[in-house]
């Protein structure tokens, strides 16, 4: 099997990045959105008086990242996806004020393993040059050359991914077993 490149996104695919910002909003405002009520891509609608730019700005505050988690067993297979030979680059479209602590307090401290050499930033995703992307955004999918591997998320559950070309995944352990096929299929031994 020939080495193949993979996109990873970090927000909703290497962590727990909604049910954080939910949890650090109702905090912050009092009030009591459960994370599954999350179905819009822009949280803010969910949270009655709450504007669009104050929900952003929490994103914004050093101290939101320390509140992110892994996904579960996202460190073990990314991993073994790296372990059996594949170049793995982490691609994310976090704001530039917050990379650093982005990195250090969620990346680097969950993902040891994962170097700066293999961070990208952008909010492009499909201009970006890889075999297989994994991500929660249906729009980072559409328009990119390469397999698309949509990860669940309640913000996405109602898309239809294989009308679109994507393979719709629950957890890393599916992400793992589809990133083989897929690798397997493009180069057969």
């Amino acid at each position: 099997m020939k080495k193949k490149v993979i996109l990873v996104d970090m927000d909703d695919t290497l962590e727990n990045f909604t049910e954080a910002w939910v949890d650090y909003a109702n905090r912050r405002f009092g009030t009591s959105v459960a994370p599954e009520e999350i179905t819009d891509w822009d949280p803010s609608v969910h949270f009655e008086g709450v504007s669009h730019d104050e929900m952003y700005d929490l994103i914004l505050e050093d101290d939101f990242y320390y509140t992110l988690k892994p996904l579960e067993d996202a460190a073990h297979y990314l991993k073994k996806i790296m372990d059996a030979g594949h170049e793995v680059l982490i691609v994310t479209s976090t704001q530039h004020q917050v990379v650093p602590i982005k990195m250090e307090q969620v990346l680097f401290r969950f993902f040891p393993f994962l170097t700066w050499d293999q961070v990208i930033v952008t909010s492009r995703k499909q201009m970006l040059r890889g075999d297989i992307l994994i991500d929660d955004a249906p729009h980072n999918h559409i328009g990119g050359d390469y397999e698309k591997i949509l990860i669940t998320a309640p913000h996405n559950r109602h898309f239809d991914a294989e009308a679109h070309g994507m393979i719709r995944v629950d957890n890393w352990e599916e992400i793992y077993r589809e990133v083989m096929r897929i690798a397997e299929e493009m180069c057969p031994l």
